[in-house]
């Protein structure tokens, strides 16, 4: 089994690392023809913006959207999943190109900037069943998007509690003081859609290999699956989505640290 690593910008270096440590080779992808020779595909962290021109320059999009559509596992981290995001919100001004296919809305910087960079353990029921360990996952965030809504097929997989008094909303930039706060929110930070994988977090920057294991067994499922559905002769559309009707979003909390 080979893993391609998107390899344009960003912390591809680790995630290969983190392959080895599970005795997986990865490869690094920065051609369009280098897809056909990798059964899934991961797209790093980063800086989306600097990823998508980079992409865009080498005409990566049409081979990137082709690959999700074909049901190959791929599985984005930060900046990759905002890449795999099919609506992207608080981009900068003339916005950046998506590959799609993940039924969700990103906020593309929900936690701040660079200076807003944080750690912290998050839940991961799912992934602790699947995987064993702690029941938490320490989340690397840096620059980090959140997911502000999904669509009816996408698992949430973790959330990350939002302090009360530590919130900008969207539409403002007042931070609440903390005789006016609200409760606790939550926002999704880890999600599964079919044959994708994304996290707002950076597992790559950890010693944790639990999320790489968990993607190269979810590889194996899908290959399993594929293949069963081949002698079958049998064809899955994988990678659609279908909305349903508009529905008001909230005004949802960005995470604000001192």
């Amino acid at each position: 089994m080979t893993v391609g690593v998107l390899a344009l910008q960003g912390s591809f270096n680790e995630h290969i690392a983190a392959l080895r440590r599970l005795g997986v080779q990865g490869v690094e992808i920065r051609k369009a023809d280098q897809l056909l020779t990798v059964s899934s595909l991961i797209i790093p962290g980063g800086e989306s913006t600097t990823m998508a021109k980079l992409a865009e320059y080498h005409n990566l999009f049409p081979a990137l959207r082709e690959f999700v559509k074909t049901g190959k596992p791929v599985w984005g981290t930060c900046a990759g999943l905002i890449f795999l995001a099919d609506r992207a919100v608080g981009q900068k001004e003339g916005g950046q190109e998506l590959v799609g296919g993940l039924d969700c809305t990103v906020h593309r910087n929900f936690f701040g900037s660079q200076l807003q960079s944080f750690e912290a353990d998050i839940l991961v029921p799912q992934l602790t069943s699947k995987e064993g360990g702690s029941e938490t996952f320490r989340g690397v965030f840096i620059r980090a998007p959140a997911v502000l809504d999904v669509g009816p097929d996408v698992e949430v997989l973790a959330h990350y509690p939002v302090p009360s008094n530590k919130v900008l909303y969207s539409s403002s930039t007042v931070q609440i003081q903390e005789e006016d706060a609200l409760p606790e929110t939550k926002v999704i930070v880890a999600v599964k859609q079919r044959n994708l994988l994304a996290t707002a977090f950076h597992p790559e920057l950890t010693a944790d290999t639990r999320w790489h294991s968990y993607f190269m067994k979810m590889t194996k499922e899908i290959e399993q699956g594929a293949s069963s559905s081949s002698s079958s002769s049998t064809i899955v559309s994988i990678g659609e989505t279908s909305l349903g009707p508009e529905q008001a979003k909230p005004d949802l909390p960005i995470y604000f640290s001192n």
